[in-house]
């Protein structure tokens, strides 16, 4: 069944999305004899530098996705990302395809709506009071309702792009601009949160296998501008809050079905615990458990999708991630620092190897290992400091 990728026998993994995750994706995929495939809406995108072949197509024309993929005719077709012609995979997973974790939970998840609505309205999770609206006199009348402060979003988007707190009602219009313009696939739908006075936002990595439900530890993490720039693992929980968390991320990834590994992010309140969103994928948070578990979040998933058997998840040590993100325009940009960033003990850097550098975009992640997460992060803080692109 897994042998050398130029055998006939090989697995085959078509991978939607060739971001930083995939390509750790890919990495590990290659590590038990799979044959790989990256596909991206753009030429050497990071988990086409790995793969064995890669395509460039819009991600969003169902046509030319179908036409990659009956090509290919994959075993496993992996999302790495949310912009897909969801519609598309659900036709091929009828006519087949084996799509992970589902095409019922790859479509779900691509949109806000549809996994607010599933998590509050269908599985009664505890999530912030939402609102849609589809237009600007619409998102007036739903913060209305909503309250401020609260928090815009569109649709669909990854990264936080387009998302904005709204703390005034000068500030509706630019939220709106903001959330249009960030979000993809051309919707003009939004939704409204409740902006949640919680103590801490956590992931928790969960993974759905042969062997049944694990949660790894959880991670905590730092957003600015609705994207993440720190995170660590373990986040410090009391047990009842790691087994109310746990108890909730159980039930949203037993709904979506499926396996592989979810990053379900959480809230965690004074008073109780709760659902904010879930990916059906590798998280960008969960970057730091490259240093610091047994398997990567990325092993986790590439084992689970294989029907591979996983007994346990260990955690060898506290780390702490640290995004580097660019802060010029260039298709020319050089990193420097790394020699000095390698000087910080127990630190790595992974550097993406993005053909473009735009303002705000993550180019490298800073991995510490640390005796407590509190050291890991000042160390990967230390580490960020050092590195300049330019």
């Amino acid at each position: 069944m897994y042998g050398a990728p130029n055998k006939k026998h090989a697995k085959k993994l078509l991978l939607l999305g060739s971001g930083e995750l995939g390509k750790e994706l890919i990495i590990e995929a290659q590590r038990v004899g799979v044959e790989t495939i990256a596909v991206d809406r753009y030429e050497g995108a990071p988990a086409m530098q790995v793969a064995h072949r890669s395509y460039v197509i819009d991600m969003l024309d169902g046509g030319q996705l179908r036409s990659v993929i009956e090509a290919e005719n994959p075993d496993i077709i992996v999302p790495e990302i949310e912009a897909i012609a969801a519609a598309t995979l659900v036709e091929l997973e009828q006519e087949g395809f084996n799509v992970i974790p589902t095409a019922y939970a790859a479509q779900l998840t691509m949109d806000r709506e549809g996994i607010r609505r599933l998590a509050s309205e269908k599985l009664g999770l505890p999530t912030a009071k939402y609102e849609f609206a589809n237009s600007l006199e619409e998102l007036k009348q739903a913060i209305h309702k909503i309250g401020l402060p609260c928090v815009i979003k569109p649709i669909m988007s990854s990264s936080g792009k387009g998302q904005t707190i709204c703390r005034t009602e000068a500030d509706i219009e630019n939220s709106w601009n903001e959330a249009i313009s960030g979000g993809r696939a051309k919707s003009t739908r939004v939704i409204v949160e409740e902006f949640i006075q919680f103590d801490s936002e956590i992931t928790l990595l969960t993974v759905r296998s042969v062997s049944g439900t694990i949660c790894c530890p959880p991670i905590g993490h730092v957003q600015r501008d609705g994207d993440y720039i720190q995170s660590w693992q373990p986040h410090a929980m009391s047990p009842e809050q790691i087994r109310e968390a746990e108890a909730i991320a159980k039930k949203i990834t037993d709904e979506l079905g499926g396996y592989g590994l979810f990053g379900v992010e959480l809230f965690i309140a004074p008073d109780r615990i709760y659902f904010s969103e879930v990916s059906p994928r590798p998280h960008d948070t969960g970057m730091v458990t490259l240093v610091t578990q047994d398997q990567s979040e990325f092993a986790l998933h590439v084992r689970a999708v294989l029907g591979f058997p996983i007994t346990g998840v260990e955690l060898l040590s506290p780390g702490a991630s640290h995004a580097i993100k660019a802060t010029i325009e260039s298709e020319d940009y050089q990193i420097s620092g790394i020699e000095q960033t390698l000087n910080v003990p127990n630190t790595q850097i992974r550097i993406f190897g993005k053909p473009k550098a735009t303002i705000g975009r993550r180019m490298a992640v800073i991995l510490s290992r640390g005796e407590t997460v509190e050291t890991a992060l000042q160390l990967a803080q230390k580490a960020a400091a050092k590195i300049e692109i330019k």
